[in-house]
């Protein structure tokens, strides 16, 4: 009976492969090239799914469990278009919440949690805003 109370998880993981990482997308030609995308969207998968877990059972955890201090930090100033003024770290149900506008979540009462296709969307935005971070504090040293 446990085993099956997975089983909803398991469908959840696969339908971020397919949907969110579009792994039946790829068109790759050799098996070799399908297992290194299949490694690495794995992971990506499940970094995706504990994140929004992690959010919807935590809520009020500190977001450090999931992104380093320089993320969260330039999450923050592109959501409010600020620096950050407190001293303490946001909570987990912040930066998800930032980190799904950055995809496209609108946030209304209504929309309830975001899913795993917008914070999909929106983990890939932040990544980009902290590389370009990254890479105008490496000009500026």
């Amino acid at each position: 009976m446990r085993w099956y109370s997975y089983r909803w998880l398991i469908e959840r993981y696969h339908y971020v492969l397919k949907s969110g990482c579009g792994i039946e997308k790829l068109q790759l030609e050799t098996a070799q090239r399908l297992e290194m995308a299949l490694a690495t969207y794995s992971i990506v998968a499940w970094r995706l799914l504990w994140l929004t877990y992690l959010a919807r059972c935590s809520p009020d955890a500190s977001c450090e469990q999931v992104l380093q201090p320089h993320e969260w930090q330039v999450l923050y100033a592109s959501i409010h278009h600020q620096l950050y003024p407190h001293p303490a770290p946001p909570t987990l149900a912040q930066v998800v919440d930032w980190i799904a506008r950055l995809g496209g979540f609108l946030g209304r009462s209504c929309d309830g949690s975001p899913g795993v296709k917008v914070l999909w969307r929106g983990l890939s935005r932040l990544h980009e805003l902290v590389e370009g971070w990254l890479l105008c504090q490496s000009l500026n040293s």
